[in-house]
């Protein structure tokens, strides 16, 4: 069973990094997804990613504060609205999907600005 965790939390470990890039791909649940399979995986791999100088902070931060920085929000509310005026003015074909591609984007957008922002 410890393999399958460890398996587990590094394909979610790959998604969380794919969403740093991916607007509607949300990192730090994926992060903290693979904190959690390591820790009953991998005592190294979980001591591994808290200690990561670019993942670990997001984990802490949100485990200790529940808040996302200004910057993460700002990146992340930006990269995803760029993102899906593209694809529905540009790409999609369909008005049905254009509303169900805005409707994601409002959701996710709350979703974002719905946890506090953290301060250093």
């Amino acid at each position: 069973m410890k393999y399958v965790y460890i398996v587990l939390g590094t394909i979610s470990l790959a998604l969380g990094i794919l969403g740093i890039f991916l607007p509607l791909l949300p990192t730090t649940p994926f992060l903290l997804l693979t904190a959690a399979l390591y820790f009953k995986g991998s005592p190294r791999l979980y001591n591994w990613l808290l200690n990561h100088k670019y993942l670990g902070p997001y984990i802490r931060n949100f485990r200790e504060n529940k808040a996302i920085p200004l910057r993460a929000k700002i990146i992340s509310v930006s990269l995803l609205w760029i993102t899906m005026s593209y694809c529905i003015f540009c790409i999609v074909p369909y008005l049905w999907v254009k509303i169900i591609l805005f409707a994601i984007a409002v959701g996710v957008t709350y979703h974002i600005l719905s946890f506090k922002t953290l301060k250093k």
